[in-house]
């Protein structure tokens, strides 16, 4: 009996994610607003009433990809902050954009489109994502000793200029060439080191 309720689980599962990529695929060239369910159930290969076994509508499923996309990402940052060494943080933060910009385009594209977009659902659980991000960055630059004195609210700006400069050169990585993504990357990090060095001061004055 477990081994019939594990292969239909099983099964289950692969008609969700066969759903969610065939909606990611059709996104490359409309936004999630024009989206309808038997154009996603289609080019899945399943019956329409499949779809509701999964998901509520299209912003539920919306809001799946935007979990599958960001959701994943979090203990990689966090890796990644874990470094309390500026130029080591912010090489391996710039590279970790790039990584995923290079391994999942379709996934950037979907959330650098939906997060102004107008699926509400959606906009929200993207700015949840992201106001996660922040405050795990604010997290980390608190354990720092070039943040004695600073208010949490002020550590959730600057963290909130990071993640925002993150957000910004994955979508610039997302159109452009070989050679422009090594001048998009080496920007990226002359920015977040002026960042740093106006964190280092922000007190002075």
């Amino acid at each position: 009996m477990s081994h019939t309720l594990g292969i239909r689980q099983a099964q289950k599962q692969k008609t969700r994610q066969a759903l969610m990529d065939a909606a990611l695929r059709l996104l490359e060239d409309q936004s999630l607003s024009s989206l309808g369910l038997r154009e996603v159930t289609r080019a899945a290969g399943v019956a329409p009433t499949a779809f509701y076994r999964h998901f509520r509508d299209t912003a539920d499923l919306g809001v799946a990809l935007v979990e599958e996309t960001l959701g994943s990402l979090h203990a990689t940052i966090g890796e990644a902050l874990g470094d309390s060494r500026d130029e080591r943080r912010i090489d391996r933060t710039v590279a970790l954009i790039a990584a995923l910009v290079r391994d999942s385009p379709a996934h950037v594209r979907f959330v650098a489109r939906e997060r102004h977009g107008g699926v509400q659902p959606v906009r929200e659980a993207i700015g949840a994502q992201l106001r996660l991000f922040a405050a795990e960055v604010a997290a980390a630059f608190a354990r720092e000793p070039e943040s004695a004195g600073w208010k949490e609210n002020d550590l959730l700006m600057l963290a909130g200029v990071y993640v925002d400069h993150m957000v910004m050169t994955a979508s610039a990585l997302l159109e452009a060439g070989p050679e422009e993504a090594e001048r998009i990357g080496s920007l990226a990090r002359r920015q977040l080191r002026l960042v740093s060095l106006g964190r280092k001061h922000w007190l002075d004055g």
